[in-house]
């Protein structure tokens, strides 16, 4: 008994101690203080650090920006030290007008500007050649076999168009358009145009020069562009527009053109020759047409070419 009571008495002082070591570790556990002051430094340093890079991000949008954004706003934006950068805007620019370019339905143009004449636009002109088109169509005899499809616009090359003066034989103002084709077979059309529609027209196929070894040949039918009605025979309206046309060969470099008190004004275009001019008097001959090769040499003459009417009817 006496044992037992030995074994479980504390010895003198030992809670004491225990209770002083629970308080060492207690407080050995104790969180540290909250380091206030650092972290207000950090916290200053991270302001400024984000300020930098707010301000370098708007310096290189502004950098990036187009010339002319800057005028779209009458005053300026701030923000705080810590917010977005500012949003810059632009309008697009405007961009140029596309060329327009021919469409594949459009006949060929003149090789020279001076071939449209009288204020007539090529866009006239083309509007003209498929009003003569169609005309030569909706005028087609029925099993008729001498009838020639004359094709498309886009099949042509136009090489003049000008005023046309009414007559007695066909009164009433309006214009020629004259144009010519190379395929599927060569031909060639005289189209007058009169209140907005076709009121006439003169073609013929084949090669111009047929047998002739001649190195001009005068269209036959140019006489509907150089003269009036028989019936108005010293009687013309004047002043009055005229031209001709024909075909020359590889030879000619170059073709003069004489018709009353007037000298007509020539272009050589792919094969055909165009004389325009303009007469102030009553005339009785046809056009005088020279041709000379590039060494200035003559090589044609319309006064000695059997062929060519020389007088007018």
């Amino acid at each position: 008994m006496s044992g037992e009571k030995q074994g479980t008495q504390a010895e003198p002082g030992f809670e004491e101690r225990i209770r002083a070591l629970l308080a060492g570790d207690a407080s050995a556990l104790r969180p540290s203080p909250v380091p206030y002051p650092e972290i207000r430094r950090r916290g200053v340093l991270e302001r400024r650090r984000r300020r930098l890079g707010v301000g370098g991000a708007a310096l290189a949008a502004l950098a990036a920006v187009p010339v002319g954004a800057y005028a779209l706003g009458g005053g300026s934006t701030t923000t705080s030290p810590a917010g977005p950068s500012p949003t810059v805007r632009s309008s697009p620019r405007p961009t140029a007008a596309p060329t327009p370019s021919a469409t594949p339905t459009d006949p060929a143009r003149p090789a020279s500007a001076s071939q449209l004449l009288d204020g007539i636009t090529f866009e006239q002109a083309a509007g003209g050649l498929g009003k003569c088109l169609d005309y030569n169509k909706a005028n087609r005899l029925p099993k008729d076999p001498s009838y020639i499809d004359l094709g498309r616009p886009a099949d042509y090359r136009i090489i003049l168009a000008m005023r046309s003066t009414g007559d007695s034989n066909a009164p009433g103002d309006g214009y020629f358009v004259v144009a010519v084709r190379e395929k599927p077979t060569a031909a060639r059309l005289i189209c007058d145009i009169k209140g907005g529609k076709a009121a006439g027209l003169n073609t013929s196929t084949g090669d111009p020069f047929g047998d002739s070894a001649m190195p001009v040949i005068p269209d036959i039918n140019s006489g509907k562009l150089y003269q009036q009605s028989y019936l108005d025979k010293g009687n013309w309206k004047l002043p009055f527009r005229w031209g001709i046309i024909g075909s020359y060969r590889s030879s000619v470099a170059r073709m003069t053109v004489s018709y009353g008190d007037s000298t007509g004004e020539t272009v050589l275009d792919h094969g055909w020759f165009v004389a325009v001019g303009t007469l102030h008097q009553q005339v009785t001959k046809s056009p005088h047409l020279k041709g000379y090769d590039a060494a200035g040499k003559l090589v044609y003459d319309s006064d000695q070419d059997a062929s060519y009417e020389k007088t007018l009817p």
